[in-house]
């Protein structure tokens, strides 16, 4: 068997690389990249001439076989994704499960990333944090899954196309009102880097008189203390529209819409109360 390495490379600086990967990607007998100009780019500037195959997410079933049986036959393989740690949104996680599944060892070269660098940079808690990857592009889905995080009191991290940027953030003011605290970190490394910090609503605002560029991690900060309606006042409130011979589920939709608080999470708690007072 060979051995697969899971290939952390620059986010956007080409002198965020470790000795350790320079000479993985050297002694490697096959890299697999997302874009192979791309990662091109990379191995000319550290003269690293070695075999590239393009592995993305069009081309994955295809080639994901052809990399598992050179695997089989004793070859190593270097993944590598565009930026960052493969596997973390990316198609790579794919080819790793099936190395998982078929035995092959895989050992990780570790380095960087925009997740975390994005939360150092965000300023907000990093002891407890969570990573939601890539909203959906339909704006219907993309607001179903903010209402879903809107008592999340962990940390938030999306990542965020730049033409996507500006209708995020309205939906994220809807849902979770605008003095929401948030940071959008773009160009992590990058000569342009650059950290807006604020309110929802301050943020959107800088965002309609600056057209957003670049690769860009949103940071939002979770939900206090402070920020929590009563629940026992709403969970009143919907006993007495049950009360009223208004149904249950649409009694918990109404007081949802009204508070902006998601509906499971009025559940849980209209639940957690009735166990309580039994």
């Amino acid at each position: 068997m060979g051995k697969l390495y899971i290939c952390a490379t620059p986010i956007g600086n080409l002198e965020d690389v470790s000795l350790r990967l320079l000479r993985i990607l050297k002694e490697a007998e096959l890299i697999a990249c997302e874009d192979t100009r791309h990662t091109g780019i990379l191995l000319k500037h550290y003269e690293i001439r070695n075999r590239l195959i393009s592995y993305h997410a069009n081309s994955q079933d295809k080639r994901e076989n052809h990399l598992i049986e050179l695997l089989k036959q004793g070859k190593s393989v270097a993944l590598v994704s565009d930026a960052g740690m493969p596997g973390v949104s990316d198609p790579g996680q794919n080819l790793i499960r099936r190395a998982i599944e078929e035995g092959i060892d895989i050992e990780v070269v570790p380095g960087p990333s925009a997740l975390t660098a994005a939360l150092a940079l965000s300023g907000f808690d990093s002891s407890r944090f969570v990573f939601e990857g890539f909203l959906s592009r339909r704006e219907g889905k993309r607001k179903a899954h903010l209402e879903e995080l809107k008592a999340e009191q962990r940390t938030i991290i999306i990542y965020e196309a730049p033409h996507r940027l500006r209708e995020t953030l309205q939906n994220l003011e809807e849902v979770m009102g605008s003095l929401r605290p948030v940071a959008v970190a773009r160009e992590i490394s990058k000569k342009f880097e650059e950290v807006i910090r604020g309110s929802l609503g301050e943020v959107r605002a800088y965002f309609e008189d600056n057209m957003p560029r670049g690769e860009i991690c949103l940071v939002i900060a979770g939900l206090t203390d402070d920020e929590k309606p009563e629940v026992n006042i709403i969970l009143e409130e919907i006993e007495e529209l049950i009360s009223q011979g208004i149904d249950k589920k649409e009694a918990l939709k109404m007081k949802a819409r009204q508070y902006k608080i998601p509906k499971a999470y009025l559940y849980k708690c209209l639940t957690d109360k009735s166990d309580r007072d039994m």
